[in-house]
Formats: structure tokens, C-alpha cells, sequence
């Protein structure tokens, strides 16, 4: 029989003072790796060495330990930038980068759990979550500004996302990052961003507001397209789990019965996303680098066909870059095969365009690049600036180019 945490033989069993705490990091750590809705709570008291109820001693949910390990991420961070000791704005923002560069790479497993699966917090959870991220934000936002007194404040909270958000592209992707040699690789990357031109930010939804279903402006005329781009817009606004093949059709205006003459199944639906995402992005890849003329030209095609497509099939994206655990076991090898074959593609261009970089350092570049992309298309929409992405695609090229 296991012995339960904090035991020793032939004594009673005393419950850690920190039990709470490795309940919530715990979770945190499978929810990161199996999404929010893919883990139970007796799957998270196994991982600790206790039994399932002995978990409701200390939460009395699931869902409680996501709010208590999203609060514990960003707190770790809020933390780690408490008092910067340099007495010059770049020292003080050198400092703050180097400090939570740490903390996103000792503590990758769970730093990303922001990203997902924050969009099952409730709305003042997720008000809550935002505005300590604001906070933090606005730490390093402040020294910046006293740098670059020309940016707004607008550019300079995109900016300081953006570099965060290299930092947490370490979170994105199983191979070894960790170490110095990563950390002084991503605070180059941070500098370089901090130091680029910016495009004026555009307005951040309201911290409180569900993501605004962006409607198509015309309806597909197939009944089976409608489905799936009901189905990919319900997806990233609430989740695989949260949504039902009877909200997919009566969305399409149609029965649930009617959604299984197309689709055998929910998760049928989901892997037709991620076979459109993978066939769209493959097809744009592969003509960027058909058109270029040598290595930069490609590799300058390809990350704006990247941005391109991300900001205007900006559900089918996130829903890509979500929702990979809960495909079928018979799509998820090839689907994630792809998508290796995708960022191996960036970082074959990269290496010939700068052949000094090891293989490990081109592939932290080009996470952290797409990563960037990611969340600067979470801050806004960008529909409504002429050029925008352009600029988004220069800022992310500044990446590769660290």
C-alpha cells in the first residue's frame, strides 16, 4: 500500500504544513498538460500521495484549486518584480526581466496555465486575474517609458506583452528549455522587442466580458460548413467541454439530430478544425516560401502568411492551439505531427538565414515568435487598422533576429 505524504512508518500520519499548496501546484501541473476539464479531482490527490476526499479538506472543488493555482502563477510573478534594487530605469527593468525570465523557465510546467484554461475562470475571477496581470504589466511598462518617453501608454503595455509573452513560450512545447543559456537567450529576446518600434495598441476587451463571437458576413451556404464554423467559434469561446452538439446546431439553426447526418460526433467536429487549421496553414507556408527568393525573402513570407493567418481565422487558431488534448487518439499523432513539421519549417528557414544558431537556440526563437503572435492576437482585434499585421509580422521577424 502507498504510503500517503508526510507519513513515517510505524507513527501517525501528519498532514504537511504545505499539503494545500502541492494540492494546488499539483493540479495546475495536469491541468497545463490535460486541460481544466481533462483532469479529476481523484487524478490530482494521486499525484500528491493522498486519497480523493482528503483533496476537499483544503478545496471544495476542482475549481477552487484552478482559482487558487492561477492566483499562485501570477503571484509567483507579482513576487518575483516586488522591489527592483537598480536606481537607473534599464537596471530596474533589467532586473525585472531577469527575475521573471526565472521563474517562466523553473517554473514552465505550470506558468502557462494563463494561456487556456483562464477562459474557465468565472468573470470576476478572470477581472481578478487581469488586473494583477495589469499590475505586473505596468511594472515594467513604467521603466520603459522612461526609456522610450516617446511610446504611449498604449505601446508600451504591447510591448512589455509581448516580451512576457516570449518568456512564456518556454511553457508551449515539451523539448529541454531550461537553464541560463535559455534565460540570457529569451532576456535578448525581451530587449530586442522592448527596443522596437511599435504599432499603436489597439483597445483590450473588457476583463470581465466573454471573448465576442466574431460573426462571419455571410452565412455558408453548406449546412456542413455552417457546423464547423459554429462549432470552431463555440470552441474558443467556451471551451470543447463546455459545448454540446446541441448548442453546435441550434447555433447553425438545426436539431442535434440533424448535426449526425455530417458529423459522427462532437469530437469528429474538432478534428475537422484542426485538419482546416493544418491544410490552411501548410497550404500558406508552403506558397510563402514558393514565392521567395532566397532564404530571408522566405522566411520574411512565411511569419507574415503566419500573422496573416492568425489574425483573420483567429478562433480556428486558438481552437488549434487549445484544444489538442481532447482530439480522438486517432487524430492527435498525426494533427501534432504537423504541427511539429510547421515550427521544424521556421526553424529550418531560420538556421539558413543565420547559421550560427544551434538547432536548440532556433527552435526557443521561433516559439517564442509564434508564442508572440499568440498573445498580441489575444490583446485585440486587428481588423480594424489598415497594416497592422505588418507591423505584428516585423515586431515577430525582430524576434528571430535577437
Amino acid at each position: 500500500m502507498r504510503q500517503a505524504v508526510g507519513d513515517t512508518a510505524g507513527a501517525p500520519a501528519r498532514r504537511p504544513k504545505d499539503r494545500k499548496a502541492r494540492i494546488a501546484l499539483a493540479g495546475a501541473e495536469l491541468f497545463c498538460e490535460r486541460g481544466y476539464h481533462g483532469v479529476s479531482v481523484d487524478e490530482i490527490a494521486a499525484a500528491v500521495g493522498i486519497s480523493g476526499p482528503a483533496v476537499y479538506r483544503h478545496f471544495p472543488n476542482k475549481y477552487a484549486i484552478l482559482v487558487h493555482a492561477t492566483r499562485e502563477v501570477v503571484g509567483t510573478l507579482l513576487a518575483a518584480s516586488e522591489q527592483p534594487s537598480a536606481d537607473d530605469a534599464r537596471g530596474r527593468l533589467d532586473e525585472l526581466l531577469r527575475a521573471l525570465v526565472r521563474v517562466a523557465v523553473n517554473r514552465r510546467r505550470v506558468a502557462g496555465l494563463y494561456r487556456w484554461e483562464g477562459r474557465y475562470l468565472t468573470a470576476e475571477h478572470r477581472q481578478e486575474f487581469a488586473a494583477r496581470m495589469a499590475t505586473l504589466v505596468g511594472r515594467l511598462a513604467g521603466p520603459l517609458r522612461d526609456l522610450r518617453p516617446e511610446l504611449t501608454a498604449g505601446q508600451a503595455d504591447l510591448l512589455t506583452r509581448a516580451a512576457l509573452s516570449a518568456f512564456a513560450s518556454v511553457t508551449t512545447y515539451r523539448a529541454a528549455a531550461t537553464g541560463t543559456d535559455t534565460e540570457r537567450l529569451l532576456i535578448r529576446v525581451a530587449w530586442t522587442l522592448l527596443r522596437t518600434d511599435a504599432p499603436a495598441a489597439p483597445p483590450r476587451p473588457h476583463a470581465t466580458a466573454d471573448p465576442a463571437p466574431v460573426a462571419a458576413p455571410v452565412r455558408p451556404a453548406s449546412r456542413r460548413e455552417l457546423l464547423l464554423v459554429e462549432a470552431i467559434r463555440l470552441f474558443h469561446r467556451h471551451g470543447y467541454h463546455a459545448v454540446a452538439v446541441e448548442d453546435i446546431g441550434r447555433a447553425a439553426g438545426m436539431q442535434a439530430s440533424s448535426v449526425y447526418r455530417y458529423f459522427p460526433g462532437k469530437a469528429d467536429l474538432l478534428a475537422a478544425a484542426y485538419y482546416r487549421a493544418t491544410d490552411r496553414l501548410t497550404g500558406a507556408t508552403t506558397a510563402a516560401i514558393a514565392e521567395a527568393s532566397d532564404p530571408a525573402d522566405a522566411l520574411r513570407r512565411v511569419v507574415r502568411a503566419y500573422v496573416a493567418f492568425a489574425f483573420a481565422q483567429s478562433d480556428l487558431v486558438a481552437v488549434y492551439l487549445a484544444e489538442n488534448n481532447n482530439l480522438p487518439d486517432r487524430d492527435r499523432h498525426q494533427l501534432r505531427g504537423a504541427q511539429r513539421l510547421h515550427v521544424e519549417e521556421w526553424v529550418r528557414l531560420l538556421r539558413a538565414v543565420r547559421p550560427e544558431l544551434t538547432t536548440g537556440d532556433a527552435r526557443v526563437l521561433v516559439h517564442a515568435a509564434l508564442n508572440v503572435v499568440t498573445d498580441v492576437g489575444r490583446i485585440g482585434r486587428f481588423d480594424h487598422t489598415e497594416g497592422y499585421d505588418a507591423r505584428i509580422a516585423r515586431l515577430v521577424l525582430a524576434v528571430l533576429h535577437a
